[in-house]
């Protein structure tokens, strides 16, 4: 998963923590997709069996690359690699970094949480993580969250290294235009889409307006 360059952000959409209809969902994400606005879904339930992880990742990435949209699972490489997704998202007690490479091989992404830490996404890069991951940059209600970076956090990112950073945590179609002009290559919703006021297909296309000509 790569930015095209260093002025161009795009959508990094996660699902909802809990999927109660599947079929239904996957309906609503395929109208999503084929707006043409989002570069990668990342599927996390956290509190679901294995069976649901993977009967989702089988339904929602058939949906994902029908509109050429990236596939990442969340924490579980284990179950990535069984569904063959597109990549990984684990977080700083979900495993290494290489020895997620040796289970999902080299032609899958694998992203990696760092929080506030340009620490953390040094040692993320050097280890071979094809993006890290900062935030939470606002208020979620998505997930508890511990650590609060400040926006510049992306700009010297950016300014050092050429792997993409993406920027999580309370963002919305109105605070989104700043995280971008900081430095970030995706920005990462969930409620911000989902909870929308106009619905997820408007929720995209407001995200893909406000992201325009940085």
């Amino acid at each position: 998963m790569a930015a095209e360059n260093q002025h161009v952000c795009e959508l990094y959409l996660i699902t909802p923590p809990q999927i109660d209809d599947l079929s239904a969902f996957a309906s609503m994400l395929d109208e999503v997709l084929a707006t043409g606005n989002v570069a990668c879904v990342q599927l996390r339930l956290k509190n679901s069996t294995d069976e649901v992880i993977k009967s989702s990742a089988d339904a929602l990435m058939t949906v994902c690359h029908k509109h050429e949209v990236a596939f990442i699972l969340n924490d579980r490489a284990d179950l990535a690699a069984e569904v063959n997704a597109d990549g990984v998202h684990i977080g700083q007690h979900d495993g290494d970094v290489r020895t997620v490479r040796t289970l999902l091989g080299h032609d899958k992404d694998i992203g990696v949480t760092c929080h506030d830490s340009t620490h953390l996404a040094y040692e993320a890069g050097e280890a071979g993580a094809d993006y890290v991951a900062f935030g939470a940059f606002f208020p979620t209600s998505t997930k508890e969250t511990e650590f609060r970076p400040e926006l510049d956090v992306l700009t010297a990112w950016d300014e050092v290294t050429e792997i993409p950073c993406v920027a999580i945590g309370g963002i919305t179609v109105e605070n989104c235009r700043e995280v971008a002009q900081a430095g970030a290559h995706f920005i990462a919703v969930c409620s911000g889409v989902w909870s929308y006021k106009d619905g997820p297909v408007k929720a995209v296309e407001a995200f893909a307006k406000a992201l325009d000509n940085l």
